[in-house]
């Protein structure tokens, strides 16, 4: 006997104690996928026949099922189940979780149950409860059906139990094998015409000839699918001539489509039925008049069999003519049905007499792409990873076609205005109304941001955000940050070289080298580490394009923020010279024309230190600097006046603090380079290095040198102020060509620099054990001075030191570089700012994770 089972439903076993309920579920199911009410009672309390807790047994059971399906996860109930009552949580469970709801009957003789349990010791209860329990199935048995059981099989021997064989059958909607390439279109109401020209725009073939069958042969050169979103009747000019071109398509296997709710209402009609004749219906019926029954029995079949909503792409893609939240996505039932042919709505009316439909796309939180239309919209929007794309062609819009996986929108006009529209497609339009998805953001819900938090990336597959450390990147990004809506990256930090053992030196190029050398790359690119701000700088060609693209109004071209996501100028018109002359430089190099874009995400260093770090050169670096110096001088004099008394042995001491003296003079020196004054823009310098992102694309696959010679060019364009970054390519297995890095080092650092920064040459490399760090930082001696302090480099110091370690620091690093990839990815792709932000936030959050800053 074949059992067939949705592959998502609540198998409910009915049946008396001892008819085989547990050994058919082991037999036939995953034990992950069967709870049982006697384990479920032994869990609550150590004997699973204690009736005393059978009540917390069951409230875990159904605590148990629940999160099963609301995962997706087949769920089988072992209990006896063989009064209404029992099965009543378990039904509205399963209509909780749109789950279909299957019912394995064990109808046994009696004398049968009673032998099995009498040979079980655990089983120590009279004759009279199965007897009762069986009494109870049966008197109950006829009303399953009315209950909400979708499939009820009823086992009533050994022979047939023995005898069964499962079979798991794949839901309607699930599509999920197939792949694409789609295009979807949305409601054509009639519109052959337009459909036609639709389809040839998008590249199909179509064939038609009345005297065969079928009268339409549609085909794409490259094996494209199409997805018709429903809404295919009434109120056009020529409903059947599209009826029979969608169903001719779909018989060939070329197109899918789901049913909206005027077909639906059509096909009540079709069979009898009493609907109101509003909305565009009597013209469909008219123009079916004068077809053949055969065709308006082809249309009540074709109409009949189409399936609510489809999970397309591995679960990537769902199309349903009004929609479909997450947790309906693939389900089935009668809530799913409705939702995905009417959406909902609030009760309320709007001044045109429509209802007023709640918003569902604005707290969509699902992962799969959602198409749909149902409510005619001036243009497609895109709100929350969902887009409708019903642009009202039968009012005189447009017939519009969504390209997938390309999100490319394609669309024809409507050649007239076939119906009248109750509400105009054409809103007056204000120049500063921000897109669906930008008033979205407007409003971040905390709740996206906070709790521990597993956050997908491609370089690296989860990467873990602690809720201590979330609070804290709340705690900075509420008080001290910019406008979120600028805030798309934050870029990582940067991990220091082993650790040398060059007499005198803490860091040296070598071990950099050595570390991308054993790791299998070949060349790096060595970059000047200019004593700067990391300052991230985002340029528009000019405000529109900022309102277009970033939803902020009155806020220039652009910003300048730090690595937490600051503004660097309190002086806001000093910023925006500074934007503009990049803006300019960007333009003079036809940037954007190349580009084909409208703004851009550049990674920078902004010069002097002291723009960001003024506080901490007055009241850190240079305090140090002065007191020692202060107290030195005065140490000396004493010393000195000491030994002028005649004081012996005092020679060494002197000598010592002579010595402390001249690496005071040394500290100052060396962050005194970093500094100077800032009266205005003409004491700036900005060093891109990272040409991050523009409209639509992400530079990752460039490699590093590239980098360099685009943004040189643009520096080129304005090198009062744009500072083009040095560099040199070494090959890490040619000695020549490292002791030629290793000198450019010495070189850079003996005039006051601080050192470089030491990159695979492809911006991604990845190693033995999956990707590797992004550059790694080798620093001069007079930088790790300010960084370490005055004496840092006597022997007896610099052999501690050499004993820090940098695995934290380097696993910091590749968990933040993985996240503010994976933030400009999403960015790029349109996906909404809390899904951004999800990413920004773990970058700001995993800084708060307690790692030695001087590293």
């Amino acid at each position: 006997m074949k059992v067939t089972i949705p592959e998502l439903s609540l198998v409910v076993l009915v049946g008396p104690s001892g008819s085989g309920k547990s050994t058919f579920a082991r037999t036939h199911f995953k034990p992950t996928e069967v709870i049982s009410s006697d384990y479920c009672r032994g869990l609550v309390s150590d004997d699973e026949n204690d009736q005393a807790a059978t009540e917390d047994a069951f409230a875990v059971l159904h605590f148990i099922a629940a999160k099963r399906l609301a995962a997706g996860k087949l769920t089988v109930i072992d209990a006896t189940n063989v009064q209404p009552e029992s099965r009543k949580a378990l039904i509205a469970l399963a209509r909780q979780y749109h789950c279909l709801l299957t019912a394995i009957v064990f109808d046994l003789p009696e004398k049968l149950c009673q032998d099995r349990n009498r040979e079980r010791a655990d089983r120590q209860f009279g004759p009279h409860v199965v007897r009762h329990q069986l009494i109870q199935m049966r008197k109950s048995l006829r009303n399953l059906k009315t209950e909400g059981f979708h499939n009820i099989y009823t086992l009533s021997s050994p022979e047939r139990i023995a005898d069964v064989q499962i079979e798991r059958e794949r839901l309607y909607s699930n599509l999920k094998h197939e792949h694409g390439p789609f295009d979807i279109i949305g409601d054509v109401h009639g519109c052959f015409v337009e459909l036609s020209a639709l389809l040839q725009e998008l590249g199909y073939d179509i064939r038609h000839d009345e005297q065969a069958i079928p009268q339409f042969q549609v085909s794409h050169p490259e094996g494209r699918k199409v997805v018709f979103l429903g809404d295919l009747v009434d109120r056009g000019p020529a409903t059947p001539a599209v009826l029979r071109l969608v169903m001719d398509m779909v018989a060939a296997g070329v197109a899918l489509c789901v049913p909206g709710n005027h077909d639906v209402k059509l096909l009540r009609k079709l069979k009898g039925k009493d609907v109101s004749l509003k909305h565009g219906i009597v013209e469909s019926l008219q123009q079916l008049e004068q077809e053949p029954p055969d065709f308006k029995q082809r249309v009540v079949d074709f109409i009949d069999g189409l399936t609510s909503h489809y999970v397309l792409d591995a679960g990537k893609l769902v199309v349903a003519h009004a929609g479909l939240q997450a947790g309906m996505q693939g389900r089935g039932s009668r809530a799913v049905r409705e939702f995905a042919l009417y959406g909902e709505t609030t009760g309320e009316t709007d001044e045109f007499g429509l209802p007023i439909r709640y918003n569902w796309a604005a707290d969509y939180r699902g992962s799969a792409m959602v198409v749909y239309g149902h409510t005619p919209v001036p243009a497609p929007a895109w709100l929350n990873h969902t887009i409708n794309i019903d642009t009202g062609c039968v009012f005189g819009g447009k017939l519009t076609a969504l390209r997938y996986p390309e999100q490319q929108l394609v669309e024809v006009e409507a050649r007239q205005v076939y119906c009248e529209p109750v509400r105009s497609l054409h809103p007056v339009e204000t120049p500063d109304v921000l897109s669906a998805q930008q008033a979205n953001d407007e409003v971040l819900d905390v709740e996206d941001v906070i709790g521990k938090r597993l956050v997908q990336t491609r370089l690296q597959h989860k990467v873990t955000i602690r809720e201590e450390n979330a609070i804290a990147a709340l705690e900075v990004m509420s008080r001290f940050a910019a406008n979120p809506k600028w805030l798309i990256y934050l870029p990582p930090t940067m991990s220091p070289s082993e650790t040398t053992q060059e007499p005198g030196l803490l860091e040296y190029p070598e071990e950099a080298f050595a570390y991308y050398r054993h790791e299998g790359v070949e060349r790096v690119v060595c970059e000047e580490k200019h004593m700067g701000s990391r300052a991230i700088v985002i340029v528009c060609r000019d405000e529109q394009a900022a309102r277009n693209r970033f939803g902020v109004i009155n806020e220039g071209i652009g910003i300048c923020y730090t690595r937490t996501g600051r503004r660097f100028f309190d002086d806001q018109q000093l910023e925006a010279t500074l934007l503009q002359r990049v803006q300019q430089a960007l333009t003079a190099t036809n940037f954007w024309e190349r580009f084909e874009t409208d703004w851009v995400c550049l990674d920078c260093e902004l010069l002097p230190w002291s723009v960001k770090a003024q506080s901490l050169v007055l009241k850190q670096y240079a305090a140090v600097g002065a007191a020692s110096r202060t107290g030195l001088d005065q140490a000396l004099q004493a010393l000195e006046q000491a030994r002028s008394d005649g004081s012996e042995n005092i020679d060494a001491v002197l000598e010592s603090y002579r010595q402390r003296q001249g690496l005071a003079r040394r500290y100052v020196d060396a962050y005194r380079q970093y500094c100077w004054p800032v009266n205005s823009i003409d004491d700036l310098k900005i060093a891109p290095f990272h040409l991050l992102a523009t409209e639509g694309k992400l530079y990752i696959d460039k490699d590093h040198v590239w980098h360099m010679q685009t943004l040189a060019e643009i520096c080129r364009a304005d090198e009062k102020i744009l500072l083009a970054t040095p560099y040199l390519i070494v090959d890490v297995n040619d000695p020549a060509s490292v002791e030629q890095g290793i000198g450019w080092w010495k070189q850079v650092t003996a005039h006051g620099g601080e050192g470089m920064v030491v990159k695979p040459f492809d911006f991604i490399a990845t190693g033995r054990r999956g990707t590797l760090q992004p550059a790694i930082k080798c620093r001069g001696s007079e930088y790790l001075r300010i960084i370490y302090g005055l004496e840092y480099d006597v022997p007896e110091n610099l052999a501690r030191l050499r004993k820090r370690g940098l695995s934290a620091k380097r696993s910091l690093a590749m968990r933040e570089f993985a996240l503010g990839i994976e933030a400009l990815e999403r960015f790029a792709h349109h996906e909404p700012l809390r899904r951004v932000h999800e990413c920004v936030f773990g970058v700001l959050a995993l800084e708060s994770e307690p790692v030695d800053p001087r590293l």
